[in-house]
C-alpha cells in the first residue's frame, strides 16, 4: 500500500451515470487521491479509455490478458489503498457477490484487502428485486460498503431509488472510510483572488493578468474540507463556486473596505489577489479622447497586506508574490516586511502561470524549510497551502 499518497482504484461500471465518475475522479484527484480508473470492457460503450487516460493521467487496462506481464491485478491491488466502483450495476454487484473474476476489474476486487465502497446505480426495478437485494446483503456481510442510491429522475420519464448519488456524497463517504476528515470544520477562511483594476476614465484602466483560478481551487477545497469560506473576488468569474460567501469587487480602495469588515472574523487569509500597484491621481468622470491621452500621472496603491499584517490579532495570514527572478530571495523579505506566516512565490518568467490550471514556483514559511514547486495542479497547491494553515491553527 502507498505511504505517502491515498491512493485509490475506481472501477466503472456499464452504466448510463459511468459519464459522472468523470466529474468523480476530477474531485477525488482534488482531494488528493491518486486514482487509477479500471473500467469494465461494457462499460467503455458510454466513456472510452481515452477520456479516462486523459483525465486520469494514468494507463487503463480493462481486461487481466492486457500487459499480462505487469500482472496488472496484483500489481494494482498491491498498490491500492482503497476501492471505489462507480456506478455499479446490477450485474457488477452480482459478479461481486458471486467471487467471479471474468474482467480485470472482478479480479482486482477478489485480489484486494482494502477499504472498499461501492456505489450503485440502476433502475428501480433491479435495485429492489430480491436478488439484487440478497446480493447487496452478502456484500455488506463481507465487510463492503455499499451506498444507497438516491432517489429522482433516471433515463427517460422513470423516476425512483436507483439514482447516482451526487459526487459530493461519494467523496465525503469515501473520507470517512479512508480518514480523509474534514479538518477545517468550525474555521472561517477568507480568500482574495482575482485582479483590481484602478480606472482612468470609464473605459480604460490599470489592471493585470490575474485570473482568479488559484483563488477559486482554494476556496472550493477549503469548502471539501469543511471550513467556512469568505471570498472576496475582484473581476473574476466565481459563478462556479457554491457554499462560499461572495463579496465582488473591482478596485483596491473597494478590497480594502471588504477587507476591513471580513478579516477580524475569520482565522485564516490567503491574499491570493493581485492588487494594483498603484493608481492614476485623478480618474476622468467621462472618456479621455484620443488625442489628450498623452500621460497619466500616478499615485501608489495603500499595500493591504501590509496594514493587515500590523493589524492581526490571532489570523494566519499566507501571501502571494510573483517573481521572474531571485524568487527565495524577494518572497523571504515579502513574508517578514508584511507580518506574513506562509507566502508563495509563484515563477511567473515568460508570462507563465496567469489563466493558467497549473503554476510552479515556491512556498516558505517562517519557521519550516523551503518548498520548491516544479509544476503542480492549482488545486494541488490550495491543498498544501491549507494543509500548511491547518499546521499553524494546531
Amino acid at each position: 500500500m502507498s505511504s505517502t499518497t491515498r491512493e485509490v482504484i475506481l472501477g466503472v461500471g456499464a452504466g448510463i451515470a459511468a459519464y459522472k465518475s468523470c466529474d468523480l475522479l476530477r474531485r477525488l484527484q482534488e482531494r488528493g487521491y491518486g486514482v487509477t480508473v479500471v473500467p469494465t470492457p461494457t462499460s467503455l460503450n458510454f466513456v472510452g479509455a481515452a477520456t479516462w487516460q486523459a483525465l486520469s493521467g494514468r494507463p487503463v487496462t480493462t481486461q487481466v490478458w492486457e500487459n499480462t506481464h505487469e500482472v496488472s491485478h496484483i500489481s494494482l491491488a498491491e498498490r491500492a489503498d482503497f476501492f471505489l466502483i462507480a456506478p455499479a450495476t446490477a450485474d457488477l454487484i452480482a459478479r461481486i457477490a458471486a467471487g467471479r473474476a471474468d474482467d480485470l476489474l472482478t479480479n482486482l476486487v477478489l485480489a484486494s484487502d482494502v477499504p472498499m465502497l461501492i456505489v450503485p446505480a440502476m433502475h428501480p426495478s433491479m435495485w429492489n428485486d430480491p436478488a439484487t437485494v440478497a446480493n447487496v446483503a452478502t456484500l455488506r456481510k463481507r465487510g463492503y460498503t455499499v451506498m444507497e442510491p438516491e432517489v429522482g429522475r433516471l433515463t427517460g420519464t422513470d423516476s425512483g431509488q436507483g439514482r447516482f448519488p451526487e459526487t459530493s456524497t461519494i467523496i465525503a463517504a469515501l473520507d470517512e472510510i479512508s480518514g480523509n476528515k474534514r479538518d477545517l470544520v468550525g474555521k472561517r477562511i477568507l480568500i482574495t483572488g482575482g485582479g483590481t483594476r484602478e480606472a482612468i476614465d470609464p473605459v480604460r484602466f490599470i489592471g493585470n493578468r490575474s485570473s482568479g483560478k488559484q483563488a477559486l481551487a482554494i476556496a472550493r477545497n477549503a469548502l471539501l474540507r469543511g471550513a467556512t469560506v469568505d471570498l472576496i473576488a475582484a473581476n473574476m468569474d466565481s459563478s462556479s463556486l457554491n457554499g462560499a460567501h461572495v463579496t465582488s469587487v473591482e478596485s483596491a480602495a473597494e478590497m480594502r473596505a471588504a477587507l476591513a469588515i471580513s478579516f477580524p472574523l475569520c482565522d485564516v487569509l490567503i491574499m491570493c489577489a493581485a492588487v494594483a500597484d498603484a493608481k492614476p491621481v485623478r480618474s476622468a468622470i467621462e472618456k479621455i479622447k484620443k488625442s489628450l491621452f498623452t500621460s497619466i500621472e500616478l499615485e501608489p496603491n495603500p499595500d493591504l497586506l501590509a496594514e493587515l499584517g500590523k493589524s492581526k490579532t490571532h489570523q494566519i495570514m499566507i501571501g502571494f508574490a510573483a517573481e521572474t527572478s531571485e524568487l527565495r530571495e524577494s518572497a523571504r523579505a515579502k513574508l517578514l516586511a508584511k507580518g506574513l506566516d506562509v507566502i508563495y512565490v509563484n515563477d511567473v518568467s515568460g508570462g507563465a502561470i496567469f489563466g493558467k490550471d497549473t503554476t510552479q514556483g515556491m512556498i516558505l514559511t517562517r519557521t519550516g524549510a523551503d518548498i520548491a514547486l516544479k509544476e503542480v495542479s492549482k488545486d494541488a497547491l490550495a491543498n498544501l497551502l491549507l494543509d500548511h494553515a491547518n499546521r499553524q491553527l494546531g
